[in-house]
């Protein structure tokens, strides 16, 4: 190849690289009320009034934390994600797959794509190796620090335009001018594009990254393979694995395989504008 291919590993967070929920691991206990019980609160609260459910959990961390006198800043937010638990072998995932890429001369970028806290994200061990988190944010008051408002609101619909915007390069959410605009030369191609979440939240991503030549992978906890079987029956993902990410795990071994093809039709696609120029 005549330069470095981009290539672009995308993730959920929840459940895809964390074991459960962010917010279940400090946040909710901190509240005073179980996983079972916010998260059933909050169903209650979006239903009653015909609410989004993603910005009907943004409100419910708002009301709780004033209910408790807790200041919902965006340093405490940060100061959460240091309490996320992830599944084995994420550490150093990322390394491992950085030099693998190297060693095919692919770089890869990692990016998060949540419906999730962004904040909280931020603050967890891994943050530093994406190149985007993409996630909902908060507004905060400049005189409290307080979170009043939702900046940024990301559910599983939505979630698609991150896709589009890795692959054009256009990452600023405020510019809809350039992912709008027709793109001759994308700064990754949906070939070189991998796609990994945990269930039907993620399927318009995976759908969207398969449709288009990529690759989706839908992962699952340890002995509950049923909850995404019936993904890859239906087509709407290329391949199921285990939520494990250790060394010589089967995750690891299908992400490798990708980028091993992602290789050689780089290479095969460079062979080919040779000959067309020499003609």
């Amino acid at each position: 190849m005549a330069k470095e291919t981009i290539a672009a590993i995308m993730y959920d967070f929840d459940r895809t690289l964390a074991i459960e929920d962010m917010q279940n691991y400090s946040f909710i206990p901190n509240v005073g009320y179980t996983p079972e019980e916010f998260w059933k609160r909050t169903e209650k609260f979006c239903k009653k009034y015909n609410m989004d459910k993603i910005l009907g959990y943004l409100y419910m961390m708002i009301l709780t934390c004033k209910e408790k006198n807790i200041p919902l800043t965006k340093e405490y937010l940060n100061s959460l994600g240091k309490d996320v638990k992830f599944y084995d072998g994420v550490y150093s995932w990322f390394r491992r797959i950085n030099d693998y890429g190297k060693e095919k001369n692919i770089k890869i970028e990692h990016y998060i794509i949540t419906s999730g806290n962004r904040e909280i994200v931020l603050g967890t061990p891994i943050a530093k190796e994406f190149k985007e988190i993409f996630g909902c944010e908060y507004l905060y008051d400049s005189e409290t620090n307080n979170a009043f408002w939702p900046k940024t609101m990301v559910n599983y619909t939505q979630k698609t335009q991150y896709v589009f915007r890795i692959s054009k390069g256009a990452t600023d959410i405020n510019d809809d001018r350039e992912i709008n605009e027709k793109t001759i030369n994308r700064r990754i191609n949906y070939q070189n594009m991998i796609y990994i979440g945990d269930g039907l939240t993620d399927v318009p991503c995976m759908i969207v990254v398969k449709q288009n030549g990529g690759h989706s992978i839908a992962v699952y906890p340890k002995g509950k393979r049923d909850k995404v079987s019936s993904l890859f029956e239906d087509g709407r993902v290329d391949y199921i694995s285990k939520a494990d990410y250790s060394i010589n795990g089967d995750l690891e071994k299908i992400v490798k395989l990708i980028i091993d093809s992602i290789s050689i039709n780089e290479k095969l696609n460079f062979k080919k504008e040779r000959l067309i120029n020499q003609l």
